[in-house]
């Protein structure tokens, strides 16, 4: 024989108005101190009004498709990490992030099982990230992955594009600086290269890092007067914590002073040889 109590709300003798409140059809409400913190509704769907905390050995959420047969996702908590595994379909170890405008769903970005992350596509990224031994990898390719693709890396600036970093199948990799004339102004072929060269102090030298190897080279600070858009950084600049803040050059920024100057010195050639 069975029986049914109903009621509309069970409640905390201590009289704070912690209990369960069922007088919502199809719906189960928590309460604490008269505040919602677990709903349960008609579909079985679970709010939280506050934080989960889970206290175990092993604290695990796993998530299974309808059928109850196969999970599609696990959240564990071990050893002081945070794990996150998931499955779709063929994919599984993998976490996939997917988008969803209201009538499809889109897959944005994904880790596979190998620990490459991939962005707008499954297979051969925009954008792969690998590691081994310590040192990361960046593998830039097209989406299609066919050896014929262009993979690049583009840089913006107020969403202009400044420069990028082409690659064309087996033939090579292009450091592109935006140079069209288009972008420029006030343009002068008249300057004097050669006296301006000639305060460059090109060096020998090795780095702390690397007493064995010497290089040819200069020093950041040095180049600044005479080519400071080859220069990042400021000399003998420091952070807030008082630890070096160290120079950079780009020395391909030399080479139209460069031009310039064999140039000048053609020009000065051919005039003595006229003479």
């Amino acid at each position: 024989m069975s029986s049914t109590i109903k009621v509309n709300n069970i409640q905390n003798l201590a009289g704070d108005d912690s209990g369960i409140d069922l007088s919502t059809n199809d719906q189960i409400i928590l309460k604490t101190a008269n505040t919602t913190a677990i709903t349960v509704d008609s579909s079985q769907g679970v709010t939280l009004s506050g934080g989960l905390s889970m206290t175990s050995d092993d604290p695990t959420i796993t998530m299974t498709d309808s059928s109850g047969t196969n999970d599609i996702g696990t959240i564990q908590a071990t050893s002081g990490a945070l794990i996150f595994t998931a499955r779709d379909g063929s994919a599984d170890g993998e976490i996939i992030f997917k988008k969803f405008d209201g009538t499809t769903t889109d897959e944005s970005m994904r880790i596979n099982s190998s620990g490459n992350v991939l962005v707008g596509t499954t297979s051969n990224g925009q954008f792969t990230l690998s590691g081994e031994n310590g040192i990361a990898y960046a593998n830039i390719g097209h989406v299609n992955g066919t050896a014929s693709g262009y993979g690049y890396v583009i840089f913006r600036y107020n969403g202009t594009v400044i420069g990028r970093i082409d690659q064309n199948g087996t033939s090579g990799v292009s450091y592109n600086t935006s140079s069209d004339h288009r972008l420029k102004e006030n343009v002068d072929y008249t300057f004097d290269a050669t006296t301006r060269l000639k305060q460059l102090k090109p060096a020998r030298f090795n780095f702390i890092a690397d007493a064995d190897t010497t290089v040819d080279g200069f020093l950041a600070h040095e180049v600044q007067s005479v080519v400071p858009e080859a220069i990042t950084g400021t000399h003998n600049e420091v952070d807030d914590d008082g630890n070096a803040v160290m120079q950079g050059i780009d020395q391909s920024k030399l080479v139209p002073l460069l031009v310039k100057t064999i140039q000048e010195l053609e020009a000065r050639i051919t005039a003595l040889e006229s003479e």
